[in-house]
């Protein structure tokens, strides 16, 4: 394929941005107006992202590619090989397996320069025997990407596939995620061989990575260690959207196999220029040198500037030049004999902050967590440290752009030990008003909370894992990705939306059916009476426990008779005290906390009442699991227990004394049983357990 030239084309050099409407177009005329757009598009994402180059700004590129999809969208003119259709694609059931072009073998390598001496010693040795003139031939140095390796296969100038590095021999087929990396050409440019295998690293470029995992971090996900692994975790994604939604970027360095009329490059150095000819990213770093002392001194000098570079790199490759004599050099059975890696010495403590970012956990505490240049700690690579509070802030002095030294808490928790080169004179500000939802931050000596409650995204999204779990309202079927596909797909914004969830819908779901969904909604349907302790705990009200809530509910029998309590008779209930009635007493007076508790009883959610005083105290001491269909309601079950002095709550633990099973109990919970070493009761023999506190079971109405 042989691009238009930049004349024949009025989409590349300052093309128009206003067009005449769609409708007015005859067949041939959108035809020819989109193999135009098409041509002009390619060349504006090689000038972008191979060249670094562009010709256009942003919002004009966004117009042609707009212009371009209303043109084929009108006149039925979609082809796969449009950049249109670049992002998208229907998520794959799993990564299949193909073998390579010829063999993706790895590099010997070392820190140690008389390593890399050696090497270049059994190099020349080796070609005087093979009859070269190793004084004549020379090196090419390249920085050693730290990414992932792959193949990609052209034919007639078409990608038609792409590969892991895999055992060397075959990968995992990764050409659908690929085809998502705008750095990759789809079509090769100018004159091209009929077919072409070529070896490159995809990478996540330092500022992408930054931005990427600043984004996970705000989100409340675990951000990626580092770019490599950012890259591994994203190149193998079955659903290519993923991979079309992060910053991958790639560099081409070697040609794996090579079909044509006209001969191969005769060296390294030529198979660059013509990487780049036709249309493949390469690193401008690269450098011809005659001697291993060059190649030496070359190492040295990607050293000093390592930290500058936008993508991460661990060393140099060093290749010896003409590939008539790579080819006679050969390989091992593991590496090749023609190049060798000379690594730079692994990172130690000290690093640069690159951001702050502030996360939201569920009872509305604020955290601030630093943002590392990935970093080497007791072995495990860091890229990020938690600041605790905004009074650890302060007393570290510690802001963006300062280079620290971290530590990790008993070898597991990293954590800025101090600040080693101040980038300003200034101390990171803490907001004043919550990242995520603009609420006002309230200020508890060096901790900060969002003042948002429930209306709070991230308190909303935290509270619901918590509302769900063995620590609240134990609904099982709703682990962490559970709720996290619901959120995704919009189902479950907020806890009075766990109970507007539809059967239908959820057998919508990938992964979901009739017989799951009918499984969650009954789990659903018997949380809608809990016990008022259990309801207590899965609030995420601050400070309060199960034991705490049950104290509550004992004292003051329901939760009007807790929100409008004053602190003075909060603080009289025992394991409660002074401050831990203030958060009760702040938490229910929250509008936004007030509006979600109203919303869940529109939907039906009615905590048990518990009789206060009326049935002694004979239970005290004893804590109660219910699970399975019982005589009566397992709410009922719970109150009535808790009317006799005993504690009941929706999950088995090492302090259930009792589990009491009714038909169709849960596995899990007798599973939980048995691991906890907890009596299991039937119901039956229940009945004769409470008749020895002189307890009638079950209850009357």
């Amino acid at each position: 394929m042989t691009m238009a030239s930049d004349s024949a084309n009025p989409y590349i050099q300052d093309p128009p941005t206003e067009f005449d409407p769609v409708e007015t177009l005859d067949q041939t005329a959108a035809e020819t107006q989109v193999r135009l757009l098409r041509e002009a598009i390619r060349e504006h994402d090689y000038r972008y992202y191979v060249k670094a180059d562009p010709l256009i700004a942003d919002r004009t590129y966004d117009l042609l590619f707009t212009r371009l999809e209303a043109l084929e969208d009108e006149f039925d003119l979609v082809s796969p090989d449009s950049p249109t259709q670049r992002v998208g694609g229907e998520p794959l059931d799993e990564l299949e397996t193909i073998e390579h072009t010829a063999p993706m073998l790895s590099i010997d390598q070392s820190g140690d320069e008389a390593d890399v001496r050696a090497f270049d010693e059994r190099t020349h040795r080796r070609l005087q025997d093979g009859g070269f003139d190793p004084a004549s031939i020379g090196y090419v140095c390249e920085p050693k990407f730290d990414g992932i390796s792959l193949e990609v296969v052209y034919e007639d100038g078409d990608l038609v596939r792409a590969a892991t590095r895999g055992d060397g021999y075959k990968g995992d087929d990764v050409t659908a995620q690929i085809k998502q990396i705008r750095s990759i050409p789809r079509k090769l440019r100018g004159t091209h061989p009929a077919f072409l295998a070529v070896r490159g690293e995809v990478l996540m470029p330092k500022d992408g990575f930054r931005e990427h995992n600043k984004d996970r971090v705000e989100r409340g996900e675990e951000p990626f260690a580092n770019p490599r692994n950012a890259t591994a975790g994203t190149i193998r994604q079955l659903d290519p959207s993923v991979v079309a939604d992060r910053p991958l970027d790639c560099y081409f360095y070697d040609i794996m196999a090579y079909e044509d009329e006209t001969p191969r490059p005769e060296t390294h150095s030529e198979e660059r220029s013509k990487l780049q000819q036709w249309g493949l990213k390469i690193d401008d770093k690269a450098e011809r040198v005659d001697t291993i002392d060059g190649a030496i001194d070359y190492r040295n000098r990607i050293g000093e500037i390592r930290e500058d570079l936008n993508y991460e790199i661990d060393g140099i490759v060093i290749k010896v030049n003409n590939t008539a004599a790579c080819e006679s050099l050969g390989a091992t059975a593991r590496s090749i004999r023609w190049a060798f890696a000379y690594k730079f010495p692994a990172r130690t403590e000290v690093t640069q902050i690159t951001d702050i970012v502030v996360q939201v956990g569920r009872t509305g505490r604020m955290t601030p967590v630093a943002l590392l240049d990935p970093v080497q700690v007791g072995g495990v690579t860091v890229s990020r440290a938690t600041l605790h509070n905004p009074g650890e802030i302060d007393s570290l002095g510690v802001n963006i752009g300062d280079t620290v030294r971290v530590l990790r808490a008993g070898d597991v928790i990293p954590y800025i030990d101090e600040v080693v080169e101040k980038h300003t004179d200034d101390t990171f500000a803490f907001p004043a008003t919550c990242p995520i939802c603009g609420s006002d931050v309230d200020r508890d000596g060096p901790l900060a909370f969002c003042s948002g409650g429930l209306g709070c995204d991230a308190q909303a999204a935290r509270a619901i894992e918590h509302y769900v779990s063995r620590g609240g309202l134990d609904i099982e079927g709703f682990g962490a990705e559970r709720i996290a596909q619901l959120r995704d797909a919009g189902l479950l914004e907020t806890l009075p939306d766990l109970y507007r969830l539809e059967r239908d819908a959820l057998a919508e779901l990938e992964g979901l059916g009739d017989k799951s969904a009918d499984n969650l909604v009954s789990e659903i349907e018997a949380a809608r009476e809990p016990s008022l302790s259990d309801f207590l705990t899965a609030l995420s009200i601050p400070e309060v426990g199960s034991s705490t809530a049950a104290n509550l509910a004992r004292e003051f029998g329901s939760l009007t008779a807790i929100a409008d309590a004053t602190e003075d008779e909060l603080s009289a209930v025992p394991d409660v005290g002074p401050v831990v009635a203030t958060k009760i007493t702040t938490f229910f007076e929250n509008p936004e906390n007030q509006a979600v508790i109203e919303e869940l009883r529109s939907c039906g959610v009615a905590p048990q009442t518990v009789a206060i005083d009326d049935a002694g105290d004979a239970l005290t001491g004893l804590t109660f699991v219910f699970t399975g269909s019982l005589s009566v309601s397992r709410s009922d079950a719970q109150s009535y227990v808790e009317q006799h002095g005993a504690n009941a709550t929706g999950s088995v633990s090492g302090n259930t004394d009792y589990l009491v099973i009714g038909d169709n109990p849960g596995q899990r919970k007798q599973d939980d049983a048995d691991a906890n070493d907890v009596p299991i009761f039937p119901e039956s023999e229940f009945g004769d357990f409470l008749s020895d506190y002189d307890i009638v079971w079950p209850p009357s109405e």
